[in-house]
């Protein structure tokens, strides 16, 4: 529209103003210019559009309304009556404005604007006017005179600011109303709506601004309901752009693509017709971040509860289901996860997702199995209907998926569903009968040989602790109150609460319980009888009913603390086994043992129904014992014991064994059938049978020594080393009688041990072995001469174990001969007899055997540490299956606990193991063994005082004093063998620093900088020995750096080194040791290569040229932060021993010395940067440069000099440094000057060098003397009786090498004078 000429008011232009009001100007105050506005504001809300005469005679008041006195007036209610005002101007001259001026009309616009900010007060006196202002302008829907403004679009984009602002819970519905009919009647009657304008409104979708504003969401959502039509184009071309043509620059909303895609679809999703083809293109995106979020994006608007898109949309959908097969884990898991809530909203999906389902369940990544079972129970839950067969089975399956995690879930949710639907009946016969399978399957899954899996002896074994708990809880509470009792209780209700779901939460609700225990005698009394072991499944209803009616008052909805203890009143209530449960089980056995049951029926032989009958009743003998008690059972079990088939012979034993305490005292004549088969299973059994038989005898007979005696004493004159076959059975009967029973057999064993066992048995040969080559045979193919010898190695344990003490030291001649063992091979007499696959045997008993004696104190302390090394080294036999058994019972017996920590460290050969699984098993086992001590040192409070045993971080000085006597690293400085070491050490270190708890990694930094101040205790003065640990060390502490940033902040605590293995140096003569090891340059080279670390950028260090000499200075430096942290070593003098040297000054001028002494008397050329000594290869001149000077002055001095001056340097420092106590730490300022004495010996400008290294200020000649004869009287005896004993006397030496050297005359003649009057030259047996 044009807008016409403004008009004219009419008369001479006069403003007119209505009757009663006076002239509005700026010389009347505030208030008089409200009081005459508010008569203007009346006067044209009584105006109508009809009013000709008064429209013209009040169009100058109208004109001088938009002024700019008005519109910038400071009054906020003169504002507000002049937006009034011009609003029914504009109602009232609509549709010409009588403003014509584009500027004019945009700031009268925005300045209404402005003004509708005062809706956001609705308790304001002035509310109803901004109301009035909004109806109007809604009404009239005056800003569509805007849209013929160049820049309309500012005013609409501030007046939607505006609005989404105000808008609050407050407002009524008429304000709404009002806000919306203004709104859409831009967007509607509008040519388009800009990017600007659709950010205004879309940005309160955002989930950020939707949580922070819900009425502007929901102003937003029906804005858009009601504008579908119109704006459907604006979405789709801005999703276009972002999506399709990649431009995110077309809106600061671009990265909010998706949520806007499911806020508008749920909105409406005609709002998305064209936008929902492009999703099926970014589908087909070949970055796999873009897809998953794609795919998460429709995963909502496919799981939407009403949503239709699926069969609205196929193309799209079936493109989604493709997804499923993505080769992006991440993506995979995404739509496993929404495969939950599209079965249970939209079940007529369920046929196309059933086939994605079986393929994902068999996914290689073990979570989306996991995955894909949580689904399927999950909508099996909510509806049974819900999951077909086909479904079911796949869960049905994965309860033999070999991840105990996806087993575990399988078999939780079938019985979940069991539980609802076949016991509680929630959904009728048809619904019980669809999964009445589930029973039978988890009885048989529970019951299989996994070593990992929470079989059906675990879930009874757990029951039985958890019974035990609460009686002890219910004993506390018969006790008196005491801060004692009260420790004790919330002990045991830390503990049940540990077996409980969402532990956190159960130790709350069993604090309240106890309290509830405390108040309610009877309430205990009840509790007692559903513990007691002959409490039936019964009388637990009963009982668990009674407490849960006590405890549900008052009523409520959800009671979650009722349902905490309903389900530790299932846990141990016996609902499954008592004695009816056995008497029945065990008819079912005598069924089977007549021949009268219908095992073939069942597809299996009676032989294997016997075996299998007998096993469960052996499990539930551990957990329910007092429900075999009855005569009954035990003949049953007599009938067992006479049947050929071993096993069930062997598990009726074991029954007996564990449920037999009453027989003698009760059943007298199950005694005496009993007493006669147990000592014929002693004594011609088989070596299973004979360890049961002698445990049942000794468990339930009251004179067990009278029938031990009669076993123990035939068996023991009838021993025959010519026939190994009848040798196994009494070796394994005479081992466990002695181990039972060592006060009446102890002294008899000896003998046995000595004469007949090592002397006739182990120290002959009496069979040649088979010569195959294999170093593994099977079972069955072991000669049984070996078999014996194995027997009597665990004879000889077990002789120990029963004794548990040393006094007559058989513990040391055993160990020693299982040393030998180990060192031969196998082959003791070493006559070559044994094959190579009995070899491994014995080494492997061997091996087995000490790691059994370690496990008793007394023995632990005896075993010497080269035996230590011999036991963890058979985990790197050459034989796989010694490694892999022998690996297994390290495990277990370190997750017991009873193995003490240091063979924790035996794990780390494992990184040189060549086979993947067996690096991978001692892996897992790592991971289990250090969770486990961790969480044994936080659930024990008493662990505190025992962390030197228990905490996983004291593993490393074993591992590392174990690694530095490997018999495979013999050449400290060769690359392939520190390569090995290192493996080692991260095999371990990268488990133990997974986590930086309580600052480990600095701990550990310093424990090895620790073991470095030490030395060897196995072989204290074997300089190689020592010098291979400290490169231990080094490529420890590399490691540590290299994985850890926080290493280098400050310990917690200072650790503590075991004694056995390492002893530390005399402070006098630590440092030197530690610095003088030979040939160091390759060492450093060799460690410092790139470890990869997952997840850190590759360390590299890198070396200037002109500092290659000078970077191999030592390998018993410690790493350094600053050297870690500048990727390189810096290996100037200064700089090296500050940083590797902080305890005291002697330290430092110990390394400083013997630094020199090697560097000029060793390797006299490393002195000079690596591009120098080159240059003098070439024949070139170069400038040196000021180091490079230094170090050729130091060389001139000559190697005489050098060795006198460093002896003569270390007998003064050492002496006086022995005189006085260490300082704690050593700050690098100032240390001692050189004597006056020292100077004469070096030259002037080495003089002058030396003490510019040591930090030290040019001192006068006066001053010089004065300090040195300061510390004269402080020289301490034992320094110079030890100098004096150094051997330094080289005169023959001296002489030549002062002449090979560039010195002066002068300094010659001194030289060979010094030589001539005898004093030591410590060129000769230096100190290294």
């Amino acid at each position: 529209m044009e807008f016409p000429q403004q008009q004219k008011p009419a008369g001479d232009g006069k403003i007119t103003y209505p009757p009663g009001v006076k002239e509005i100007t700026d010389k009347i105050s505030n208030d008089e210019v409200v009081k005459r506005l508010k008569m203007v504001v009346k006067t044209y809300m009584d105006m109508d559009q009809d009013s000709e005469e008064e429209k013209q005679q009040y169009l100058s008041l109208a004109l001088h309304l938009a002024s700019e006195f008005f519109l910038r007036n400071p009054n906020k209610d003169a504002r507000l009556l002049v937006a009034c005002c011009l609003a029914d101007i504009f109602r009232i001259y609509a549709p010409e404005a009588p403003y014509t001026s584009h500027d004019k009309l945009k700031d009268i616009f925005l300045f209404i604007t402005r003004q509708l900010k005062g809706l956001e007060d609705t308790k304001s006196p002035q509310f109803n006017r901004y109301f009035y202002l909004l109806e109007n302008l809604a009404w009239v829907k005056s800003y569509n005179i805007c849209f013929e403004l160049e820049d309309c679009n500012e005013i609409f984009i501030q007046l939607f600011k505006t609005l989404f602002s105000v808008i609050n819970n407050s407002h009524n519905q008429k304000v709404q109303m009002h806000m919306m009919d203004l709104m859409s009647s831009i967007i509607m009657e509008g040519d388009g709506v800009t990017q600007e304008l659709l950010d205004t409104i879309l940005i309160n979708l955002i989930p950020a601004h939707k949580n922070l504003n819900k009425q502007a969401y929901d102003l937003a959502k029906t804005l858009l309901k009601r504008t579908v039509q119109t704006i459907e184009t604006c979405i789709a071309n801005f999703f276009n752009q972002v999506l399709v043509m990649g431009k995110s620059s077309v809106s600061d909303l671009s990265e909010h693509v998706f949520d806007l895609i499911q806020e508008l679809f749920a909105i409406d999703p005609m709002l998305l017709t064209s936008v929902m083809p492009q999703l099926e293109f970014k589908l087909k995106s070949n970055d796999g971040e873009e897809r998953l979020a794609v795919v998460r994006l429709l995963a909502k608007l496919f799981g939407a509860k009403d949503s239709e898109l699926a069969s609205q949309n196929r193309p799209l959908w079936q493109c989604f289901l493709g997804r499923f097969n993505d080769i992006h884990v991440p993506v995979r898991l995404e739509c496993v996860k929404f495969a939950s809530h599209c079965l249970m909203n939209h079940p007529d999906l369920a046929r196309d997702l059933t086939e994605f389902l079986k393929v994902r369940s068999h996914d290689p990544e073990e979570a989306i199995r996991h995955d894909v079972i949580v689904t399927i129970i999950n909508a099996g839950k909510k509806d049974l209907n819900l999951v077909n067969d086909q479904l079911l089975g796949f869960v049905r399956e994965r309860t033999l998926d070999k991840r105990w995690r996806v087993r575990k879930e399988a078999m939780m949710g079938l019985a979940q569903l069991f539980k609802k639907y076949c016991l509680h009946h929630e959904a009728g016969k048809e619904s019980a009968a669809k999964i009445s399978w589930i029973k039978d399957k988890l009885l048989h899954i529970y019951y299989q040989n996994s070593i990992d899996d929470k079989a059906l002896n675990e879930m009874w074994k757990c029951q039985n602790m958890l019974r035990g708990l609460v009686k002890e809880l219910l004993d506390l509470h018969k006790l008196p109150v005491c801060e004692a009792n009260n420790t004790a209780m919330m002990g045991k209700l830390m503990c049940i609460a540990k077996n409980l779901p969402d532990a956190g939460k159960a130790q709350d609700f069993m604090k309240k319980f106890n309290q509830v225990l405390g108040e309610d005698e009877k309430l205990r009394v009840q509790l007692e009888m559903l513990i007691s072991p002959t409490c039936s499944c019964k009388q637990a209803e009963i009982c668990v009913r009674e407490i849960t009616r006590k405890l549900t008052f008052p009523k409520q909805p959800t009671n979650p603390f009722l349902e905490m203890v309903k389900f530790l009143l299932e846990r141990i209530a016996p609902v499954h086994i008592d004695s009816e449960a056995i008497s029945a089980l065990v008819k079912l056995l005598n069924k089977s043992i007549e021949g009268t049951a219908d095992d073939d029926e069942e597809g299996v032989t009676p032989d294997t129904a016997i075996r299998a009958g007998l096993e469960l009743l052996k499990v539930l003998s551990f957990t329910h014992p007092t429900a075999f008690h009855s005569a009954e059972t035990y003949e049953s079990l007599l009938q067992c014991l006479k049947m050929e088939d071993e096993k069930v012979a062997e598990a009726a034993i074991q029954i007996f064994r564990n449920t037999g305490q009453k027989i003698e005292t009760e059943l007298q004549q199950i005694r005496s059938t009993l007493i006669p088969v147990l000592h014929q299973k002693a004594k011609r059994g088989t070596p299973h049978q004979a360890k049961q038989a002698v445990h049942c005898i000794h468990a339930i007979f009251n004179n067990k020594e009278v029938q031990l005696a009669q076993i123990f004493e035939p068996l023991s004159r009838s021993l025959n080393a010519d026939v190994p076959e009848q040798l196994i059975t009494p070796l394994v009967s005479l081992g466990h009688i002695s181990m039972l029973a060592p006060d009446q057999f102890a002294s008899p064993m000896k003998s046995i041990v000595a004469n007949f066992i090592v002397k006739d048995l182990l120290m002959n040969d009496r069979s040649v072995g088979n010569k195959n080559g294999k170093l593994w045979s099977a079972d069955e193919e072991v000669s049984p001469e070996v078999l014996a010898k194995v027997q009597a190695i665990k004879l000889l344990v077990r002789w120990l174990l029963g004794m548990k003490n040393n006094q007559s030291k058989s513990a040391n001649s055993t160990l020693r001969l299982l040393s030998a063992m180990l060192v031969s091979e196998g082959d003791l007499t070493e006559q070559k007899k044994i094959s190579k696959s009995d070899m491994s045997r014995l080494r492997l008993a061997a091996g087995g055997a000490i790691m059994k004696l370690a496990q008793e104190p007394c023995y632990h302390d005896i075993i010497t540490p080269e035996q230590f090394q011999l036991c963890g080294l058979v985990i790197n036999d050459e034989c796989y299956q010694v490694r892999q058994i022998y690996a297994q019972k390290l495990h277990l017996a370190l997750v017991k606990l009873t193995l003490p920590l240091e063979y924790l460290a035996v794990f780390a050969l494992c990184a040189k193991d060549p086979v993947k699984e067996r690096r991978a098993h001692a892996r897992q086992c790592l991971l289990k063994n250090i969770s486990v001590r961790r969480e044994y040192i936080k659930q024990n409070p008493l662990a505190q005082e025992k962390l030197v045993s228990l905490l996983p971080e004291y593993v490393v000085p074993y591992m590392i004093h174990l690694l530095a006597h490997d018999p495979d690293f013999t050449k400290p400085q060769e690359y392939e063998q520190l390569k090995d070491i290192k493996e080692c050490l991260w095999f371990m270190l990268e488990v133990l620093m997974t986590k930086n708890e309580n600052n480990s990694h600095a701990f550990l930094r310093k424990m090895v900088e620790n073991i470095k101040q030490t030395k060897d205790a196995q072989c204290p003065d074997d300089i190689k020995a020592n010098e291979k640990l400290y490169v231990v060390c080094d490529v420890a502490l590399f490691v540590i750096a290299n994985k850890s940033t926080a290493c280098h902040l400050d310990s917690p605590k200072d650790p503590i080194l075991p004694s056995k293995f390492f002893i530390v140096q005399d402070k006098a003569i630590q440092t030197f040791l530690l610095c003088s090891c030979p040939k160091p340059a390759p060492v450093l080279s060799a460690v410092n290569k790139p470890l990869t670390v997952p997840g850190r950028r590759i360390f590299t260090k890198t070396t200037p040229a002109s500092d290659t000499a000078s970077n191999t200075s030592t390998n018993s430096s410690p790493l350094s932060s600053s050297t870690i942290n500048k990727n390189r070593y810096t290996h100037t003098l200064t700089h090296e021993f500050i940083i590797i040297r902080k305890n005291n000054a002697l330290f430092i001028l110990c390394d400083l010395f013997i630094y020199l002494f090697f560097k000029m008397c060793l390797v006299k050329t490393a002195i000079l940067p690596l591009s120098h000594q080159r240059a003098r290869r070439r024949k070139t001149t170069r400038t040196p440069s000021s180091r490079t000077t230094r170090a050729r002055r130091l060389v001139q001095t000559g190697r005489a000099a050098v060795h006198q001056t460093t002896h003569t340097l270390l007998k003064n420092v050492i002496s006086t440094e022995l005189s006085s106590p260490a300082s704690p730490r050593w700050s690098p300022v100032r240390t001692r000057p050189l004597t006056p004495r020292q100077e004469r010996c070096l030259s002037n400008d080495a003089a002058v060098h030396l003490n510019r290294l040591l930090h030290l200020s040019p001192l006068t000649k006066r001053e010089r003397r004065r300090r040195w004869q300061q510390q004269q009287p402080g020289r301490a005896e034992e320094g110079r009786e030890w100098l004096i004993n150094a051997p330094t006397h080289l005169q023959s030496q001296s002489t030549p090498n002062c002449q090979n050297s560039r010195t002066t005359k002068g300094q010659r003649d001194r030289l060979t004078c010094r030589g001539e009057r005898g004093e030591r030259d410590p060129g000769r047996g230096h100190m290294g």
